[in-house]
């Protein structure tokens, strides 16, 4: 992987964290190119990691056999279409870009031998513990998939899904995900504090216990319904508390939540994609 050029498009927050676990697992900086119109985010990157920077996206994709795009979702039609007279056909294609499918994008490239891979990584990257769902179109060999899983195994863990439709499951789950962890989070605090302790006291204490509740189920073979059980004592504080949340129906509210993220997930695909500019 390290002898080939990685161009991104786009410098935003998911971009520079690509970067950075690129940098930190090795890969040389004189081998990633960025491009972004905004020349503070250039500027930035520039300085902190010695990377080749571009206002101009044709040149950034010069000579790298990867590119990744890492625009908004808005933005990659015009993009894509901005690249295809320029495109080589041994060139990787990574898109992050949530909602937006392979055939859109292949369409939008006019290229029907283009290898492409859509990947749906999520916010926790930004501190290398990200968790990414990658799927892959039939162009794409054996060496780019092992290369695209290797990027953004860079920032945490990178699986495959073997039927783009599952990535707006995947969206519902991981993508969206670190936010309902933190509205669990924001309630609990909330909650302790109303019992009486200090908000920076009810704050690390929840933090540490989501972190290292997380830890142990990593870390473990066990299901998450086992581990729960082993920290549920018949008539203890714990299972009084479970009976709160089971009978306010949590489970449903989840359910009803990933529902609904995996069917706008669908929607926005359909918007995004449906009109060619």
């Amino acid at each position: 992987m390290k002898d080939c050029k990685i161009a991104f498009i786009g410098g935003g927050n998911m971009a520079r964290s690509l970067i950075g676990g690129l940098l930190a697992d090795g890969f040389p900086s004189q081998h990633i190119h960025v491009a972004d119109p905004n020349a503070g985010h250039l500027e930035n990157l520039q300085a902190a990691h010695s990377i080749q920077t571009y206002t101009d996206n044709i040149a950034a994709i010069k000579d790298c056999k990867v590119v990744i795009l890492a625009v908004k979702p808005q933005q990659l039609q015009a993009v894509v279409k901005d690249l295809a007279p320029h495109w080589q056909n041994d060139t990787l294609l990574i898109s992050i870009a949530a909602g937006i499918r392979l055939e859109d994008i292949a369409r939008w490239l006019a290229q029907d031998s283009a290898a492409l891979v859509r990947a749906m990584p999520n916010t926790p990257a930004l501190v290398q513990a990200g968790a990414t769902a990658l799927c892959a179109n039939e162009n794409v060999s054996t060496s780019q998939h092992e290369l695209a899983e290797s990027i953004l195994r860079s920032v945490g863990l990178a699986l495959w899904v073997d039927d783009e439709a599952k990535i707006d499951a995947v969206t519902a789950l991981s993508g969206s995900g670190p936010a309902y962890f933190f509205l669990v989070m924001e309630a609990m605090e909330k909650a302790a504090i109303e019992l009486g302790l200090e908000p920076d006291t009810a704050r690390l204490l929840c933090i540490q216990t989501a972190f290292g509740s997380a830890k142990m189920a990593l870390e473990s073979d066990e299901s998450a319904a086992t581990l729960r059980q082993q920290v549920t004592s018949p008539g203890g504080t714990t299972e009084r508390a479970l009976h709160e949340l089971e009978d306010g129906d949590l489970r449903g509210l989840f359910e009803n939540a990933l529902v609904a993220a995996a069917l706008r997930s669908r929607e926005l695909a359909l918007q995004l994609g449906q009109n060619d500019a």
